[in-house]
């Protein structure tokens, strides 16, 4: 047994001094540096996750395997954590209970889980694939004619904010609500104000669908068997954006990064989707879209791999650290599925074809769209958004030769009409006093900066 694992952790409130942070810039632009250090404690590791708020991090393979595998001695429920932290914590709106899927156990997870599985059931391929073609065409179009863009927010954030909001049948006034919110509690940045804005776009959502009920996730969600109440379809339905939009997002981006500078996928990218699926596994290995996160709380001190993990205090797993475990270096990543991107055991992700479905076919429509784009800076100058839940880059400027496309189709439900493009524009800046649809594209641009 270590000797670090066997230390008593700081009262709540007080300093964790000497635990290696989860939180900053330093962690941000070198998180596989920081799991590198944090090796020489075994498969788990103390850390500090907020300041003053310290936590395990698990980031060898066959102990996250094991733990994921295992929802009797590591429960999903982190109520008896919560009551040691302020309710001003930083990481309480990621990690915090709410009455959803993913912080259930038992019959009460199956029970929602169930209700989320039975309703996405009932999307087929060809309609997602729909969506996703009309989404990218008309961010393409806006896009194309301009030769740059900053990719990251103008197309791998806004995208999958596009198809997500069509998936649930979301109205673009509510949408803007739902991504400005999700995005601050992922930064970990203001996040009271971020949840609160969150809350609020979802119950909006909620109350529309009941009185306005369609062909989308959310309307089968509330007729499905399971019953579930307003508070139960808004938690649900902030765990199925949250966690649906972001690591989309941030899939599409890794992929495109490694595409546009690795030399391993380097080629023709417009002639296929074997490099992009290459580089999807590549991504899901090495930089998942959420690289730590599904914290699980031990019913009872628990040792395992030779540490102590005491009663309740949150384990949080590192999808990102597993995945690269030294014993594992040595097995073929292209091809191989066995990554925990998606997580595993019971609650493995209900929705990951889904999510690499939308990823591969937004490459597609990308590369396509654009040929010959490339990265408009080094790619080691990329600077990382700040916090420990994703990985994903604050922008990504590209350019490419000037493309004028066909007008794309209009999104069918949720969106108001779409004005003209304008001929010119700032490089990286929104469009000016956008309307339904293209308004909410430039607030996804403007909360995914900063602005």
């Amino acid at each position: 047994m270590t000797a670090e694992s066997t230390e008593p952790a700081p009262p709540p409130g007080c300093p964790a001094h000497g635990l290696v942070k989860m939180y900053g810039h330093e962690f941000a632009a070198d998180p596989h540096g920081t799991y590198a250090r944090l090796r020489e404690h075994g498969q788990f590791a103390p850390v500090e996750i907020a300041p003053g708020v310290p936590a395990t991090l698990a980031i060898g393979y066959d102990a996250v395997l094991e733990m994921l595998r295992d929802d009797r001695t590591f429960l999903n429920n982190p109520s008896e954590w919560q009551k040691t932290v302020p309710p001003d914590c930083p990481v309480l709106p990621m990690m915090g209970y709410r009455p959803n899927a993913l912080f259930a156990d038992g019959t009460v997870h199956a029970r929602l889980r169930g209700a989320i599985l039975d309703s996405f059931a009932r999307l087929d391929t060809a309609t997602l694939r729909r969506y996703v073609e009309r989404s990218a065409d008309t961010l393409l179009q806006w896009i194309g004619p301009h030769g740059q863009a900053d990719i990251q927010g103008e197309y791998a954030m806004a995208l999958p904010v596009l198809v997500f909001m069509e998936l649930f049948g979301c109205p673009s006034d509510i949408s803007e609500k739902i991504v400005s919110g999700m995005s601050g509690i992922f930064e970990a940045i203001d996040a009271e104000k971020a949840n609160a804005e969150l809350a609020e776009g979802i119950m909006e959502l909620v109350a529309h669908k009941r009185a306005r009920p369609g062909e989308d996730i959310t309307s089968w969600l509330m007729a499905h068997p399971a019953r579930l109440t307003d508070e139960e379809m808004a938690h649900q339905l902030t765990v199925l954006l949250g966690g649906g939009i972001e690591p989309a997002g941030n899939l599409i981006s890794g992929a495109l990064r490694l595409l546009l500078s690795d030399d391993r996928f380097a080629g023709d990218l417009s002639g296929g989707s074997v490099p992009i699926e290459d580089a999807l596994d590549e991504v899901l290995w090495t930089d998942p879209p959420i690289a730590n996160y599904a914290a699980r709380y031990p019913v009872r001190d628990v040792e395992l791999a030779g540490h102590l993990l005491p009663a309740d205090r949150p384990v949080v797993i590192s999808f990102a650290a597993a995945n690269t475990d030294p014993s594992k270096a040595g097995e073929q990543r292209v091809g191989n599925r066995a990554h925990l991107a998606w997580g595993a055991g019971p609650h493995l992700c209900p929705v990951r074809e889904e999510g690499r479905l939308i990823a591969s076919i937004a490459l597609e429509k990308l590369l396509d769209g654009l040929p010959d784009m490339e990265l408009a800076v080094p790619v080691e100058e990329l600077e990382w958004r700040p916090g420990m839940f994703h990985r994903a880059p604050v922008s990504m400027p590209v350019r490419f030769p000037p493309v004028h496309t066909p007008e794309a189709p209009k999104q069918e439900h949720n969106a108001r009409p779409v004005t003209p493009m304008p001929d010119s524009r700032a490089a990286h800046a929104p469009v000016a006093q956008p309307s339904g649809l293209r308004r909410l594209v430039a607030s996804v641009t403007r909360w995914w900066r900063g602005d």
